[in-house]
């Protein structure tokens, strides 16, 4: 793992394949860390001939964290939002935008592939629409325009993402059960849940770094983003829009609505997918990848 200071926070990154090949950024979701693109998912592009970086977004994991910030008040950030007012909060997802093209500055790479799952898809659509001469190719998984008018999550999933869960150094096994439980929920109905596998990866994201309240900053800074469709409008780069038929988070028409929104993207919903990527379909998500990023390959 290697820290680069980027935009002025430290962002914690790694990296897979040769530093000759064509790069592809992968960026994170809501609250999550860079280890969420697995090892295997990320030497397997590596392998198709990419060089394959992945990195903690602010506040999460080994990047600078904003745990000074004041807990997120939900409440006066909808009642800022709805009279038109700039909420106070500590950053947005264009920071997160420039943070992502930061690192790319930072490595001397002048132009990328970028893959965004969930928030992170909505960060790449920023970055792909504010610096198009920096972005090759688009690929927004599981992900959402901002459009108001679209479908919002199930109710007990919403509730479940923004129940506090147990503090894993007092509570572990409750902290285990509460993120257990809401994984399972957003998983898809076409492949096993893979309990110890998970139990395993979110175990390592607390010992790497644990700040429960960086998921409110984040989510504040979703919100505030508002409707993308006029940014993603603007987008040249050939683009690539997959989603879950079985997302209870971003239910399907949140991806045919981001698609829509890109000229020429093309959407694609993949059977047995919820709001996570398990690994039998890694080949699969890898091959669209890669036939986004090689049009004529």
């Amino acid at each position: 793992m290697n820290i680069v200071k980027v935009n002025g926070v430290e962002l914690a990154y790694d990296h897979f394949g040769q530093e000759t090949d064509e790069a592809i950024l992968l960026i994170a979701g809501l609250g999550t860390q860079m280890i969420r693109w697995t090892v295997p998912f990320c030497e397997g592009l590596a392998a198709r001939g990419f060089r394959v970086i992945r990195f903690d977004n602010r506040d999460v994991g080994c990047s600078t964290h904003f745990s000074h910030y004041p807990t997120m008040d939900f409440a006066a950030l909808a009642t800022a939002l709805m009279s038109g007012q700039r909420p106070d909060i500590p950053y947005t997802l264009d920071d997160m935008a420039n943070d992502a093209i930061g690192l790319l500055d930072a490595l001397s790479i002048d132009r990328a592939h970028i893959v965004g799952r969930s928030m992170g898809g909505m960060i790449a659509q920023l970055a792909a629409s504010d610096y198009p001469e920096r972005v090759l190719s688009l690929t927004s998984i599981m992900s959402s325009s901002g459009n108001p008018a679209l479908p919002q999550a199930a109710p007990d999933v919403m509730a479940m993402m923004t129940t506090p869960a147990p503090n894993p150094f007092e509570d572990e096994a409750g902290f285990l059960e509460h993120s257990l439980t809401f994984a399972k929920r957003i998983a898809g109905t076409g492949y096993p849940f893979e309990e110890d596998a998970y139990r395993a990866l979110v175990l390592e994201e607390v010992q790497r770094a644990y700040d429960p309240g960086s998921v409110g900053r984040q989510i504040a800074a979703i919100a505030v983003s508002g409707d993308r469709r006029p940014r993603l409008a603007t987008i040249k780069a050939p683009a690539l829009v997959i989603h879950g038929a079985d997302d209870p988070l971003f239910v399907p028409a949140c991806g045919e609505d981001t698609a829509s929104a890109i000229p020429g993207a093309e959407f694609m919903l993949v059977d047995g997918m919820g709001h996570d990527i398990p690994h039998q379909l890694y080949p699969v998500i890898s091959d669209a990848i890669e036939r986004t990023a090689r049009p004529q390959s």
